[in-house]
Formats: C-alpha cells, structure tokens, sequence
C-alpha cells in the first residue's frame, strides 16, 4: 500500500493530476499506520497480520 501510494503520489506530480496526487497521499497514511501498528504488536480490525 505504502509502494502504491508513492507510485501514485509521483505520477500526480508528474502529470499534474490532483486526483492522482490526493489518492497517493491517502494511500501512503494509510499504510503508514497500518505499518506503525502492525509493527508493534497490534492488531488492527481483529487481524494481527496483513499480507
């Protein structure tokens, strides 16, 4: 998620696409936490690990 997030954030900024860039963004948080929360033991929505 955090890989498709960047891929989107670049081709946003590249083919100057506000939809692109904002959905790259979201992406990125998202797994940003999901990432932050899985790595301490967490379990998010009653599953500890997501593959």
């Amino acid at each position: 998620m955090i890989a498709l997030g960047v891929i989107l954030l670049i081709l946003g900024f590249v083919l100057n696409i506000q939809v692109l860039w904002s959905i790259g963004v979201i992406l990125l948080v998202v797994g940003a936490v999901l990432w932050i929360l899985g790595s301490i033991g967490r379990p998010v929505a009653g599953r500890r690990y997501w593959y």
